[in-house]
């Protein structure tokens, strides 16, 4: 196995860290009145926590890390054959459980095997009277998000006659427990055992039990566990227990109300045995008989806890180990840590509601990841894509709804999706660069571009797409589309189909019909550049909507603002296009509230193949700037009418869909 990597961190002085709890503390309308409380733990200049992230931290991040199933395909199970089949698989997999799976006969195992992700749907997947477990060389495993409860068996508490744990593993390494909560287990709800390492179990709940959580039964001493944020209530022993392990890090943990207080030896709360080195931070124990005890073998260090209402021993003896040589962490207050455990521990809805995939990280490429979506999908998949430029096609087919798809970094610049392809080779759908066909997908901080050169090379068509859309309910926040001709199409399957897209904060350029498609498109807060083609008399059209008759709603370009650098006079708002000469594809363009340059005609409707702009359905609502008009030529919406012509009358549906600002 790799050694461990160290790395030591400067930390800000004691005044500093005594400012930090007592604003935290007063913020959560806490208070240290009345409890005993060891002298406060240093925290380090590091970056806020994030609770939701689904990256494993503390140990289980050493050594390669802990990333689960991740690379393989996603799954949704709800019936035991389903989860012991994938769980068990030789393929990695993410394993979504969905609703209550009873585990039959009563107390048996899922074998999970390596490179596995099992995690809750919602908050409301749970595994009853059944044991996951880890057979000894198993190695990257992620459980997250699930209640494990109800193995028990009544009048046995025990339970010295059975194994039913909630979660055992042998001789196994990177594992991350993570946002689980246990109840009403027969022996172990959590046992880490015979030398496994790598280990983080982090915002659990354990609860309802005798033998919690235990760790050891080896004379070996290897283990490497991190234990963090998790709340121990009506529990008796194992707290945890922790036998001979290298290194235990136990911080901003809450034990609280034990179960049978009045036994004098085996109701505790951390325990380190053999030759355990532990160290213990920033932790809450209230109402605790022997809150943390050690062997005289083993070396246990405290501080910064709170204590309140304890009893037995308090040991603290030896050096231990400084966790920072290992890893970074921040430490919350430990007057802080009841209400944030009590919040953020156990199965939780924003964890289990979505899940995400990395690029490149996990997936080489975002087909890839989108590819490890499950048909039929009913629960966001987030794709997360680096920084970077990805020169690829990418199409996400009406088989695999709600995704969304989101560039990690800080600028919507950073990360590019890209290509060249023409509608010479491959028509307009085949030359875009990506193509939408799901409902219910959303992107954020992109660029889609398709980069052909028109003017180097002699083509019978110039269309090149940043993107096509044909699905319904689709969100783009905070994004670019660069081309040229037909930069962005938003579509619909067919003709009489209505689909809609929303379109925000975002960035569109192109020259000729660059905006353009028959889907209910808005776009709003958006810059809109047109780009001069070096004519001193027409240099493009901003749209070509190709609206259904019966479809009130067409484009919206609302409370934007339309760029050029093309000569005055020389652009138009649109034209109406009728593919293939359909006559009832009847174009509705509204612009409204938004600024428009000089470079816009005084006349900026015009025909499109033989059909007049007068027969479309174009009008203009309060713009201003050098390029606005009121004239003849200039269709106005009427004060009367405008109301009926909003981002909400657009969008809403019969479905109620709203992905705006609401105020």
């Amino acid at each position: 196995m790799t050694h461990l990597h160290s790395k030591r961190l400067s930390r800000p002085g004691h005044g500093k860290v005594v400012a930090a709890v007592i604003g935290l503390a007063a913020a959560l309308s806490l208070g240290a009145a009345g409890e005993a409380m060891a002298a406060p733990a240093q925290a380090p200049a590091s970056a806020p926590v994030d609770r939701w992230s689904d990256r494993a931290h503390g140990f289980a991040s050493l050594a390669g890390g802990t990333t689960g199933g991740a690379g393989g395909k996603v799954v949704t199970v709800t019936d035991q054959a389903s989860l012991a089949k994938y769980a068990a698989a030789e393929e990695p997999y993410v394993i979504r459980v969905s609703g209550s799976i009873a585990v039959e006969p009563f107390g048996s195992e899922i074998v999970v095997a390596s490179n596995k992700t099992v995690i809750g749907v919602g908050d409301t997947g749970e595994i009853v009277h059944g044991e996951l477990h880890l057979n000894p060389g198993t190695h990257n495993v992620i459980i997250r998000n699930l209640t494990i409860r109800d193995s028990a068996v009544e009048g046995n508490w025990d339970c010295k006659d059975t194994d039913f744990d909630g979660i055992q593993m042998d001789t196994a390494h990177h594992v991350w427990v993570d946002h689980n909560r246990f109840s009403n287990i027969c022996d172990g709800q959590l046992d880490v055992r015979k030398d496994s390492e790598y280990v983080t179990v982090s915002y659990n709940r354990f609860e309802n039990n005798n033998k919690t959580f235990g760790l050891g039964w080896t004379n070996e001493v290897k283990t490497q566990i991190t234990i963090d944020h998790n709340l121990f209530a009506h529990t008796k022993q194992r707290n945890p227990s922790v036998d001979n392990a290298a290194y235990a890090h136990l911080y901003n943990n809450h034990l609280t109300a034990q179960v049978d207080p009045g036994d004098p030896v085996w109701t505790y709360g951390n325990w380190s045995r053999g030759r355990t080195k532990m160290v213990i931070e920033n932790s809450y124990y209230r109402d605790v008989q022997h809150p943390y005890q050690a062997d005289a073998t083993a070396e246990l260090v405290e501080r910064g806890s709170i204590l309140r209402n304890t009893t037995g021993r308090h040991d603290e003896w030896g050096a231990a180990f400084d966790p920072r040589d290992f890893y970074d962490y921040r430490l919350d207050p430990a007057a802080a840590v009841p209400a944030l455990v009590k919040r953020f521990s156990g199965p939780q809805k924003r964890i289990g509601d979505s899940v995400t995939l990395h690029v490149p990280a996990d997936y080489p490429t975002v087909q890839a990841a989108v590819d490890a979506v499950p048909d039929g999908n009913t629960v966001p998949v987030t794709i997360a894509v680096a920084p970077g430029t990805y020169r690829a096609k990418v199409l996400i087919p009406a088989t695999k709804p709600n995704i969304v798809l989101r560039g990690t970094g800080q600028d919507r610049s950073d990360t590019v999706i890209v290509y060249d392809t023409p509608a010479e080779y491959g028509g307009s759908t085949g030359s875009a660069t990506v193509r939408i066909a799901a409902n219910d997908v959303t992107a954020r901080n992109l660029t889609f571009s398709n980069d052909f050169d028109e003017a180097a090379v002699e083509l019978k068509g110039e269309q090149a797409l940043a993107m096509k859309t044909t699905g319904d309910r689709i969100v783009f926040e905070d994004t670019a589309f660069l081309g040229n001709q037909d930069t962005l199409m938003t579509d619909s399957p067919k003709l009489t189909t209505v689909s809609r897209v929303y379109i925000r904060d975002s960035y569109i350029e192109g020259d000729v019909d660059f905006i353009y498609g028959r889907a209910t498109t808005v776009i709003e807060r958006s810059v809109i550049r047109a780009l001069s083609r070096g004519s001193a008399t027409n240099n493009g059209y901003i749209t070509a909507a190709s609206t259904w008759k019966e479809n009130p709603y067409g484009f919206l370009i609302t409370r934007s603002r339309i760029l050029s650098d093309a000569p005055a006079g020389s652009f138009h708002l649109g034209r109406p296009w009728h593919p293939g000469g359909e006559p009832d594809a009847i174009a509705q363009v509204l612009i409204r509230d938004t600024k428009l340059p000089a470079a816009i005609k005084a006349t900026p409707w015009t025909d499109m193949s033989g059909f007049s702009w007068r027969d479309a359905r174009f009008t203009e609502y309060g713009n201003y700037g050098p390029g606005a008009a009121v004239t003849a030529d200039r269709p106005q919406l009427g004060d009367a009418e405008a109301p009926s012509y909003t981002v909400a009358r657009y969008l809403n549906g019969s479905d109620g869909w709203a992905p705006y600002d609401r105020h």
